[in-house]
Formats: structure tokens, C-alpha cells, sequence
């Protein structure tokens, strides 16, 4: 596709710049769902082949279940949808990750047992056959919030959030390295006296794991992290990225091929919600300053990022501004020290939120959300370069 340029005036040492910054140009959204239920809160991940795979949650037969579909060529046409879950309960908030032989491992909470807990299940042929439902945790109170992600020896790494009654949420861990045959024995990562949420996890080339998560202790939602620099085995101090007079959340995180860490997060410290990012180029011993990426008059949040082949930085955001949420995007083509200009990726007539987004081998940027505009949620796709 052809790029697209915008001129910005930039202002430096009292003289006037002017440069030329390609935008992305981006396909026509593609609806993926027609349900007569809601399908909610897509995932994606894309395989070496660049197969995209997509799950989400669906009310369609009267209670929440995972569902899944794919794309063999690189979001041109997709199958047939496929539903993961037959429970009694409710199986929500799928997260997906592929590993470097073509597994599809997928987790999510269900409350079938009369408490929340995560559950797994993999795909071994691209998503045609699936294996069993695998229990993963046994708990007093709720299991919820899983993330995972896959190490360059295809062992996997799984957080969560758990909640015991007369406690709080803290952030848990445990590993497979069998390709979720069997998994280790449950780890946590925190102690709090406030609740530690929305936990995420990347891995860096050397196979430490970095995760963050936001944590109301201080009496406001700050950003926190920590590290293992051997598989799981051992963990770091609890690290506080941020100090700020309003709150900090949903953090996200992703590593580049040197390793920098870069993190990205929304935050109301002035007075609605912004996006905020930075980054660690030490393995997360020291990080930036914050950088505020966006300005607007609603509200800016639950970011997605991901990072392609020469670290270009890339981010979306759903924001409030135009009335309902609209899905916005923006990249850093120098590491995180400049941003293009904002996207707006939708115009809908209704609500478009929670973006999830993967890059393939050529660096096509594909995205996927949810949208309120057919009357019911549904699961829209669009691509750029």
C-alpha cells in the first residue's frame, strides 16, 4: 500500500522544522462475527506462517463461551467460527499465545466450579482440533485477569490475578515446560496491603520475564514490576514505575529484538484519561521518564501495543472524544523519543472499544476489536502497513 504523509511543524531552539511523517494506511474494517449473542474482548496472535488466530468471549448460546477462528491469508478471508468452551458457567477473557513449532495455547477464567478459575487448552494442526479443557487452578476465592507468554525454548509463562476472600488480589505465577502438559507449582509475585491488578508479561531474548500491573496501595492506582532472570525459578523486588496525583492503569507491555522494555499505560492525573508510555533499556533496572502520548478532550484508554521487525513501536487506543469510542493509533519509528500524529482507525455509529493487536513477518500491523454499531457487540478486523 501506498504511504500516506502528514507535515508537522516542529519548534526547536527557537527555529521552525518541518518534516514529513508517513502514516500507515489501513485496510476497511472487516466484521468477523454475526451472533445473535455479544461477542467481546477479541485476542490475537499470529503464527511464523503469519496465520492470524483471534479468540474472544461470545453470549450467543445464553451463557459466556470461548470462540475462535483464523486467517491463512493475512486477514483476506477467514473460517468458520469454532467455539472452544461447553461449560455451565461462564468462560471469559481468552488470552492467546504461539509458540515457535505452531501451538496455539490459549487461557481464560470460568466460574463453572462456583468460583472463578483459568483454564487452558492448545492446538497442535493451526487451530483445526483442540485439546481437552485443563484446569490450572484451585483456589478459595477467584482466579481471574490470566496472561501468558511463550519463551524461545516454547516453555510458557502464565500470571493471573487471584482474589481470596478476607484478603485481596495479588498477582500469581506458574510455567509449563512441556507445552502445557504439565505445569509447576503455583508461585506469587506480590504482597500487598492494597490490590494489585491487571497483571502483563513479556520475555526478552536472554528468557527473562518482565511483568507489570497497577496497585492501589499508595492510596491511588500506580504502575508496578518485576522480573526473573531465570524462567520463574527466582524474582526481583517489586519495582514502582509511577507517582502520579491521579491514577494509573492497565498497563502493557512489549520488548523489542534489543531488548528494551516499553510499557504504555492510561492515566487520569489531568483530569481524563491519557496514554502514557516508557521504557527500560537495562532489563528493567532503570526506566524513562513518562511520556504523555496523547491530548484530548475525553478520554484516552486500554491500550494495545505491539512491536515489528526494525522496533517500530506501534500502539491503539480506543477515546471517547467524538462522543462514542473510536479506535485511534499511533508509532514510534526511533525507539519511543518521537510519535507520529494519532490515527482514528473507526467512524462508527456506535461504540468501538478494546483493541488487541499483533504484527506479522512483514510487519503488517493487524488489529481487532470489539463494536456496538451492528445493535449487539461484535468482533471487527482491520490491517495496516
Amino acid at each position: 500500500m501506498k504511504k500516506k504523509s502528514v507535515l508537522i511543524i516542529l519548534l526547536a531552539a527557537g527555529m521552525f522544522y518541518l518534516a514529513s511523517v508517513a502514516l500507515a494506511d489501513w485496510s476497511a474494517a472487516q466484521r468477523l462475527t454475526w451472533t445473535s449473542g455479544a461477542a467481546q474482548s477479541p485476542a490475537i496472535a499470529i503464527d511464523s506462517s503469519d496465520n492470524l488466530h483471534v479468540v474472544w468471549y461470545d453470549y450467543a448460546p445464553g451463557n459466556w463461551e470461548i470462540y475462535y477462528k483464523r486467517s491463512t491469508d493475512g486477514g483476506a478471508t477467514w473460517s468458520a467460527v469454532k467455539r472452544l468452551t461447553r461449560t455451565s458457567g461462564d468462560s471469559i477473557f481468552p488470552a492467546i499465545a504461539i509458540d515457535g513449532n505452531g501451538t496455539i495455547h490459549v487461557v481464560w477464567e470460568d466460574d463453572t466450579p462456583d468460583n472463578t478459575e483459568i483454564y487452558y487448552k492448545r492446538s497442535s494442526d493451526g487451530g483445526t482440533t483442540w485439546s481437552a479443557a485443563q484446569r490450572l487452578t484451585w483456589t478459595s476465592g477467584y482466579s481471574y485477569d490470566a496472561a501468558i507468554a511463550i519463551d524461545s525454548s516454547n516453555a510458557i509463562h502464565m500470571i493471573w490475578n487471584e482474589f481470596v476472600p478476607g484478603g485481596d488480589d495479588e498477582i500469581y505465577y506458574r510455567k509449563s515446560a512441556d507445552g502445557g502438559t504439565t505445569w509447576s507449582t503455583i508461585k506469587r509475585l506480590t504482597w500487598t496491603s492494597g490490590a494489585s491488578s491487571t497483571p502483563a508479561i513479556a520475555i526478552d531474548s536472554k528468557k527473562a520475564i518482565h511483568v507489570i500491573w497497577y496497585d492501589d496501595t499508595p492510596g491511588n492506582q500506580e504502575i508496578y514490576y518485576k522480573r526473573s532472570p531465570d524462567g520463574g525459578a527466582t524474582w526481583s523486588p517489586v519495582k514502582r514505575l509511577t507517582w502520579t496525583s491521579g491514577g494509573s492503569y492497565m498497563p502493557v507491555i512489549a520488548i523489542d529484538s534489543s531488548d528494551t522494555i516499553h510499557v504504555a499505560w492510561h492515566d487520569n492525573t489531568d483530569g481524563n484519561l491519557e496514554i502514557y508510555y516508557k521504557q527500560s533499556q537495562d532489563g528493567g533496572s532503570t526506566w524513562s521518564s513518562a511520556q504523555r502520548l496523547t491530548w484530548t478532550s475525553g478520554g484516552s484508554r486500554y491500550t494495545a501495543m505491539a512491536i515489528d521487525s526494525n522496533s517500530a513501536i506501534h500502539i491503539a487506543w480506543y477515546d471517547d472524544t467524538p462522543g462514542a469510542s473510536e479506535i485511534y493509533y499511533k508509532r514510534s519509528t526511533d525507539g519511543g523519543s518521537n510519535w507520529s500524529s494519532a490515527q482514528r482507525l473507526t467512524w462508527t455509529s456506535d461504540t468501538s472499544n478494546y483493541p488487541a493487536m499483533a504484527i506479522d513477518s512483514g510487519n503488517n500491523i493487524h488489529v481487532v476489536w470489539e463494536d456496538f454499531t451492528p445493535g449487539n457487540w461484535e468482533i471487527y478486523y482491520k490491517k495496516g502497513n
